[in-house]
């Protein structure tokens, strides 16, 4: 008997099927991908396994039995079991999942203590525990954080740590390295590879890299509007891929490079001696013990048409030093916009500079407010900047804006909620864009998005950046995705630069052990499982 069981699995809202005759098994000490585009059921599928499907979905027809149990119409009192103890899930925006009023200590112990009792002693040893495999560096020094205190692959990790921490037969990982750079990629899915060796652990994995799916999968289900298209072994599917879906699929990766800087284009953003950090605090007081230095450094010069990538694991600074160039973070050091410096600037003459600064950020769910129309959304900014234009023309903007990242116009009266995880993306590049910005700040804009809507985006933004000539910094973890779009590249550790140069020259010849481990870790997650990788060059699979 399978650990997992899903048969003619269906889930509607209302009258529209959103996951329609759904079946796979999953056995112990084995791994199962789930893969297909934004919408097609991947995650409303995983959701059902433990009946937590969002306000409005029917309840799921068919049958799901975990480890010999059949949850369609459980009780309470199987499903709490169930719940942690049979699996574990983690799910896809970790901001979102966790309590922003609680430490992360007290989540993860609240995990734990939902199902066993432990003395305070043994409980905090456990929540370190947990936290350090999942790859927490420091946990016992970071129990008191706030969910806001950490990176996005910080807070990722307290999720999975959440999940482990019951040690279930079962985890369902819905994108769980969606937020992470590649090197905590790696020892992420390392770590549950060994979970699942060691223990007989059972892997649902849910996710749009198929460079993941291909190195740690076993077998994988390719769905698309709500049905399986293809299912196989990872080895036979992706080697002779029969459906044309699944072959689009295996297709989409963001390609091409980045066009070249305009002749004679201007030195548009200064930063020199940048510093940013954070002070430490203690005791009931709160007094300051010390300081985190986040940014410590760090100098360039960007240029109109230009786009300078910023890469480095979670924690490197890299979000912190983008937020400090726009001012929405305070540092010390020199930051110019066209000559102008920032720091001197009075907050009424940098307000009106902020509308040719703006900024896309990682999370397009969190990022939109779910009570404003699409339309309200981005024409929020210009009646700010621009108090003076009527309605029709603030429409009017909003309608081209929309049409200019490839949404249509009469979509302007619906909400966040109605749409995928790519075409809020495109509402949040919109937002930015309406206001006709010369530098923008781009914070992970592709992370949460399945891969053929991230060479949507990364053509997008070419073609925004070739018609208006902007300068971008570009944040990620994914060097597929910055050598597609980058001229140079900043690698940062620790809040300091350990090299820059030109992306082409990066690429082709990392100098600094630490920028050699960042694609050799990119390698090995694009490499399949069992390949001979000390032949291979991997600058040639990025």
């Amino acid at each position: 008997m399978s650990l997992v069981e899903v048969e003619n699995l269906a889930v509607a809202f209302g009258q529209r099927r959103v996951v329609d005759g759904v079946s796979f098994t999953l056995d112990r000490g084995e791994t199962v991908a789930l893969v297909g585009e934004s919408g097609s059921g991947k995650s409303l599928t995983a959701l059902s396994l433990l009946q937590l499907l969002p306000p409005g979905a029917t309840n799921p027809a068919g049958s799901i039995r975990l480890d010999g149990q059949e949850i369609v119409g459980a009780s309470q009192e199987t499903l709490l079991h169930a719940r942690g103890q049979v699996a574990g899930i983690v799910f896809q925006e970790p901001m979102t999942s966790l309590n922003p009023l609680h430490r992360i200590g007290r989540q993860v112990a609240e995990a734990i203590s939902l199902h066993r009792k432990l003395p305070k002693a043994a409980l905090r040893a456990r929540v370190i525990e947990v936290l350090g495999q999942a790859g927490f560096a420091d946990a016992e020094h970071r129990l008191d954080a706030f969910p806001h205190q950490l990176s996005g692959g910080q807070r990722q990790r307290v999720m999975i740590a959440m999940a482990l921490a019951n040690d279930p037969k079962l985890l369902i990982a819905d994108e769980p390295t969606t937020a992470l750079d590649v090197t905590i990629q790696a020892r992420i899915l390392g770590l549950l590879a060994q979970l699942k060796s060691a223990r007989g652990l059972a892997l649902l994995l849910i996710s749009h890299d198929l460079q993941v799916v291909r190195r740690y999968a076993d077998r994988v289900c390719v769905m698309k509007d709500g049905k399986i298209v293809e299912a196989g072994t990872v080895a036979a599917v992706f080697a002779n891929p029969r459906h044309a879906y699944t072959k689009m699929l295996l297709g989409a990766v963001p390609k091409g490079r980045p066009l070249p800087v305009p002749e004679g284009a201007k030195t548009l953003v200064e930063a020199e001696d940048v510093h940013v950090r954070f002070a430490i605090r203690r005791g009931v007081l709160r007094r300051t013990v010390g300081y985190v230095h986040a940014v410590n450094g760090v100098s360039f010069t960007l240029r109109e048409g230009e786009t300078l990538g910023l890469v480095g694991e979670s924690g490197s600074g890299k979000s912190t030093l983008g937020f400090a160039l726009l001012r929405l973070q305070a540092a010390e050091g020199r930051i110019a916009f066209a000559g102008t410096d920032l720091a001197t600037l009075p907050r009424k003459e940098l307000r009106a500079l902020r509308s040719c600064m703006q900024v896309v950020f990682q999370d397009p769910y969190g990022s939109l407010s779910p009570r404003l129309s699409v339309g309200e959304i981005v024409a929020e900014g210009l009646a700010v900047h621009e108090p003076g234009l009527s309605r029709a023309e603030r429409n009017r903007r909003v309608a081209d804006e929309l049409e200019e990242v490839g949404l249509p116009a009469e979509m302007m009266n619906r909400y966040p909620h109605e749409f995928s995880g790519g075409q809020r993306q495109r509402i949040a590049i919109a937002r930015a864009m309406v206001l006709k910005p010369r530098f923008v700040v781009l914070d992970e804009p592709t992370s949460a998005l399945d891969m053929s809507v991230q060479a949507q985006i990364v053509d997008l933004l070419r073609k925004l950046q070739e018609r208006h000539r902007l300068a971008y910094l570009f944040i990620s973890h994914d060097l597929k995705v910055v050598r597609a779009l980058a001229h140079r590249l900043i690698v940062l550790r620790h809040g300091r630069v350990v090299e820059e140069g030109t992306a082409e020259a990066i690429f082709a010849d990392p100098r600094q052990p630490y920028t050699r481990d960042l694609m050799l870790a990119a390698f090995k997650l694009a490499a399949p499982a069992g390949a001979e990788e000390e032949e291979a060059d991997p600058i040639e699979v990025l």
